[in-house]
């Protein structure tokens, strides 16, 4: 069977039960682990692998595998003939919140850029700096793009300004760049804003529809899905819509912070302990649990048995279009 693939249709879900959709150049850099994409960048060359060329920092047979907070700190930030593997960006970037808050991280990197990149030195070399400036963007671009959702914090972009203001002075091309960064992580943040708005009135909407019910179960109008719409890919079509839309909202870093588990005896402050919890994450999985009891609550609803099998077919019908689609999460949720 040929695979259909989703297209925008008429929202009968959205209305009904609420929606929820470089430069190139030549330098040393950290080595892709074995198995993995090329991920491009400025160069793709093997950083040194002795422990003399990056102290702190620990490698076998050329592959990073360990060093100190400091040292991966400091293999971060770009220099004139140096830029990270993307991959190690990312690794690092995830991961390092679990030791450091993100903000710390940015007030380390910028102190490192000027303090060792001597930005805010007017008698630097200016081939110097016209080499570094376009990489440390790229991180910062990086960064944005990757992790936006860290520069909620004031001190984020407080310390993210500072910096691109510093980068900003020496070419109208590096202003350019620095202003199409700042554009697309403050239109990302507004987005956000404007999602989690969205869910915050979904929700007190549905509080309201089930005390209401509750109070006066007489005065319910049952209306069953297949009444509303009979055709299995047009469902589907609209669970996948829905699906998209929920999931390009949520941050990698927020599977970080809900599987760490903080021991009871550690009376250490948590990285996360001044976040709040991973709510894109949460919502997703409160969608998934809503399409669950959507399926079963369609079931339940018929008095005769041959209409409850009536259902029961065309949620299987359902599901097989989800599949074909690839939309595997509706899949689940209507078997489970």
């Amino acid at each position: 069977m040929k695979n259909k693939q989703p297209s925008p249709g008429s929202g009968v879900l959205r209305s009904l039960y609420a929606s929820g959709p470089s430069v190139e150049d030549n330098m040393p850099q950290t080595p892709a682990f074995p198995g993995q994409l090329n991920t491009g960048g400025f160069n793709n060359n093997v950083y040194p692998s002795t422990t003399e060329s990056s102290p702190g920092l620990y490698y076998q047979d050329n592959n990073l595998v360990s060093g100190s907070l400091e040292a991966l700190i400091h293999h971060l930030v770009p220099t004139v003939d140096y830029y990270p593997d993307r991959t190690y960006i990312f690794t690092f970037l995830l991961s390092s919140r679990l030791f450091i808050h993100p903000y710390e991280l940015m007030s380390k990197v910028h102190h490192l850029c000027t303090e060792q990149q001597r930005l805010g030195d007017p008698q630097a070399d200016k081939l110097r700096l016209k080499k570094i400036t376009p990489k440390i963007l790229q991180l910062l671009t990086e960064w944005t793009e990757t992790f936006p959702y860290d520069f909620r914090d004031e001190r984020m972009m407080r310390s993210l300004k500072e910096l691109t203001q510093r980068l900003a002075g020496w070419d109208e091309v590096h202003k350019k760049a620095i202003s199409q960064m700042s554009q697309g992580l403050i239109r990302r943040l507004t987005v956000l804003s404007q999602f989690e708005e969205a869910l915050v009135k979904i929700n007190a909407t549905a509080t309201e529809r089930l005390t209401a019910l509750k109070a006066k179960p007489q005065a319910a109008t049952q209306r069953d899905l297949l009444s509303i719409c009979n055709d299995p890919f047009t469902v589907a079509q609209q669970l996948t819509h829905i699906e998209l839309e929920r999931l390009s909202y949520i941050g990698p870093e927020e599977f970080v912070q809900a599987f760490v588990h903080k021991d009871p005896l550690d009376n250490e402050k948590n990285c996360f302990s001044d976040h709040k919890k991973a709510s894109n994450l949460g919502a997703y999985v409160d969608w998934f649990n809503r399409l669950s009891y959507l399926v079963a609550t369609e079931i339940c609803m018929p008095v005769k048995k041959k209409h409850r099998a009536r259902v029961m077919d065309f949620f299987i019908d359902v599901a097989r279009e989800c599949f074909n689609i690839g939309n595997f999460n509706s899949l689940m949720a209507i078997i489970s």
